[in-house]
């Protein structure tokens, strides 16, 4: 069976990189002040999706992400692996948008995309960096109505309309099914993503969203030409989303400060394998109840 997948990437800063302006006054991120990364667990996902593809002959992957105009770069990055397609949900009223606010707009734009085909298999990562709440690919499945399995491992097979995932739990593994359409997340710790594939970079290297184009490109005769460089992008009205539930009017949590927190090495001690030593370090764990 051919399976229509959906694919949800964030664009987030490297927070890796957290410095004094990373933080608006109005308690977002100031993306402009910091690299921009795919979420890494993000990448995870869509490698189990690429495998899915190629185990199911004429499966399509459509790589959805929502963020400012240079967020079409995560759509760029999944075509560069073997994504068929993707859609930018772009918009200032998206801008500011919290868990609640974010999987509202990927909600309605997954209804949006299943009205013209329906969509077997919604797939992310686990959670995005910035941020660390786990919290947007299940609110995603409960606001569509879908099944859902996270902390996912691998897909393991998709047959007769069945899904068997192995996933990963506390003090264990287990393995799953789940009946299509599923809403499927996945861990850090699952099979890394490929990398791009050569031909695939020289086909879409000049892909872009209208927003993205400056009118002064050596190559814009080529969007007439080929109707695959343009991607998809999307507003509040294109999804027919109300603009109430999106961005900050949607988004009940506010972040009070960012802080970029350097963790400094105590004064350290060499030890000998002496029996003073040894009795030393557990009197001292002891002390500290580190042990015992």
């Amino acid at each position: 069976m051919s399976l229509n997948i959906i694919v949800l990437a964030k664009q987030v800063p490297d927070t890796r990189n957290v410095g004094k302006d990373a933080m608006k006054a109005d308690g977002t991120i100031n993306r402009a002040a910091l690299p921009a990364i795919f979420n890494p667990e993000d990448l995870n996902a869509l490698e189990q999706a690429l495998r899915l593809k190629e185990q199911h002959p004429g499966s399509t992957i459509g790589m959805l992400t929502m963020g400012p105009p240079r967020a079409g770069e995560i759509i760029r990055q999944g075509l560069y692996r073997g994504a068929d397609t993707g859609w930018l949900l772009t918009d200032r009223l998206f801008a500011g948008a919290d868990t609640l606010a974010t999987s509202y707009a990927l909600a309605t734009a997954i209804k949006k995309i299943s009205a013209e085909k329906p969509v077997d298999i919604v797939i992310g990562g686990r959670q995005a960096i910035d941020g660390d709440t786990a919290q947007v690919g299940p609110q995603v499945a409960q606001k569509l109505g879908l099944n859902q399995v996270t902390y996912a491992e691998e897909i393991l097979k998709v047959e007769n309309g069945v899904a068997t995932i192995r996933r990963m739990i506390d003090g264990g593994v287990e393995t799953v099914e789940a009946p299509l359409p599923v809403v499927i997340t996945v861990n850090g710790s699952a099979a890394p993503c490929r990398p791009c594939n050569a031909k695939l970079v020289m086909k879409y290297k000049y892909a872009t969203c209208p927003m993205e184009r400056t009118g002064e490109e050596p190559w814009k005769e080529l969007y007439a030409e080929r109707d695959y460089l343009t991607l998809n992008e999307w507003s509040v009205a294109d999804v027919d989303g109300d603009p109430e539930q999106c961005g900050l009017s949607g988004s009940p949590t506010k972040v009070k400060t960012v802080k970029n927190i350097v963790f400094q090495a105590k004064e350290s001690k060499t030890l000998t394998g002496s029996d003073e030593d040894i009795d030393g370090l557990i009197k001292e764990l002891l002390e500290d109840k580190i042990i015992g």
